[in-house]
């Protein structure tokens, strides 16, 4: 259990983050056809005469209704300030309702993964309408807890089981993953009860659990061939750090190199949270693999 004074440091980190008035988007296309099947779109602010390179955000939240996309737009729009294209993608979550002495669910299978999917081969296209100065190819995909899992997710489709749906049959034309805090070892995260085990809930439940394990859980999904790096702080109390230790230990038993960067005395929120040092240092890495 954490101390009362890191559970105080981490409690003022979240509220910090949330604090942040939402940033409307410069344009909102759709990917399908239920209302969370959309995709935001923030043109670089710093306009240059190259084109810019497109970064796509996947929000966190433990994949559940309850926070959706709109608590990065201001994250989106700390990106766009440093020159990036940006795409905020929101996707199907857990259910609304919050049962009695308990959380909601977490996530939907398959909707949470298909739209995932279904926005990042329908994102091209979008984006060349909705912003003519994005350079899709030059992505980098990035996502915050949750949404970091679906990141790594998405960037390695092509190595996803033969029968499954959303198998690309090549690596997608990515320039890397920034991966923030995230669920990326679904075994390590249910051992420390992640967000209230909504990984086992994510994927059905334990009836499902090691059945779907295979077709969602990163942590199996290696080696990719994209670089890959996670951020992390090392005082995050919502996804500890041996989660993101876990994934890296995996991917070089893979024999693929996984960049971690251990930030001190950062817990889970600031790696979002534009007033923060920890969110330029995001910003720097997403640079690195951008530029």
């Amino acid at each position: 259990m954490p101390d009362d004074a890191a559970a105080a440091r981490a409690a003022a980190e979240e509220e910090s983050a949330f604090s942040h008035d939402p940033v409307d988007p410069d344009a909102t296309a759709s990917y399908g056809t239920h209302p969370d099947q959309v995709i935001d779109f923030y043109a670089p602010r710093a306009a240059g005469d190259a084109p810019a390179p497109l970064v796509v955000v996947l929000h966190g939240g433990a994949w559940r209704a309850r926070y959706d996309r709109m608590h990065v737009t201001p994250f989106a729009d700390f990106l766009a300030r440093r020159g990036f294209a940006v795409a905020n993608v929101e996707y199907r979550r857990g259910g609304d309702t919050e049962p009695a002495g308990g959380t909601p669910p977490a996530g939907r299978w398959p909707d949470t993964f298909e739209d995932v999917a279904a926005a990042l081969d329908a994102l091209p296209d979008l984006a060349r309408t909705a912003l003519p100065g994005a350079d899709v190819r030059r992505t980098v995909l990035t996502g915050h807890s949750a949404g970091g899992h679906l990141a790594l997710w998405a960037a390695a489709r092509h190595v996803l089981p033969a029968d499954s749906p959303w198998r690309l049959p090549e690596a997608a034309p990515l320039r890397g993953v920034v991966a923030l805090a995230p669920i990326a070892d679904f075994t390590v995260a249910e051992h420390l009860a992640v967000c209230e085990h909504a990984s086992l809930q994510l994927l059905g439940g334990t009836e499902h659990f090691e059945q779907r394990l295979p077709y969602a859980d990163p942590s199996l999904l290696l080696p990719t061939g994209i670089a890959t790096t996670l951020v992390q702080g090392r005082a995050d109390l919502v996804v500890p750090e041996a989660v993101s230790e876990a994934y890296a230990d995996a991917a070089a038993n893979a024999g693929e190199l996984v960049g971690l960067t251990l930030l001190a005395d950062v817990g889970h929120f600031p790696l979002i949270d534009p007033t923060v040092d920890a969110c330029a240092a995001v910003a720097e890495e997403i640079a690195q693999l951008a530029w």
